[in-house]
């Protein structure tokens, strides 16, 4: 599977579910289960590779102002939810967070920014296939640490300072 399959499937799924996280999760299965497993676990390769890339303290200050506070797994549950918004979204919000400020259409805390069953939906579906767990994906792992400069999540000043258009348009 290629990045363009990738994002394909995404896409696709996202836009079946109509925004909702957990159709969103439940489709994707759906669509990975006809794929072989192979297929599935080169899915799930290009899926940790960029959940892995959005391990930034950048990110990481965008999920708090968007979600107003956000902690460990929160900010998991966000990197798989980013993913699923779509190459565009995903990637502009790599290069700069703030710039999700334009990027999302909306954004309702109550339903968006957990996408926890995305991050498990090649999991699940490899295994509904083989009737076995996935094997390891053979990709780095995740660093130990957040890239970037850390951020304050505690001081709404910093954070207003640094993502200013998404603290006007989402916080403020």
């Amino acid at each position: 599977m290629d990045e363009t399959e990738f994002w394909e499937i995404i896409d696709s799924t996202r836009e079946g579910a109509e925004g909702d996280p957990e159709d969103h999760a439940e489709l994707l299965v759906e669509r990975l289960l006809q794929l072989d497993p192979d297929s599935v676990l080169d899915f799930a390769r290009h899926f940790e590779a960029r959940y892995n890339r959005a391990y930034t303290w950048e990110l990481w200050g965008a999920a708090a102002v968007l979600l107003d506070g956000a902690g460990d797994d929160a900010f998991d549950y966000f990197r798989c939810w980013l993913i699923g918004q779509g190459r565009e979204v995903f990637e502009g919000a790599l290069h700069g967070a703030d710039a999700l400020a334009e990027l999302l259409d909306d954004f309702d805390g109550e339903i968006d920014g957990d996408g926890e069953e995305l991050g498990y939906a090649a999991d699940e579906a490899y295994e509904q296939l083989t009737g076995a767990v996935a094997p390891e994906l053979g990709i780095p792992p995740q660093a130990p640490e957040p890239a970037g400069t850390p951020v304050d999540f505690e001081d709404e000043a910093a954070l207003a300072d640094r993502f200013p258009r998404l603290w006007e348009r989402f916080a403020a």
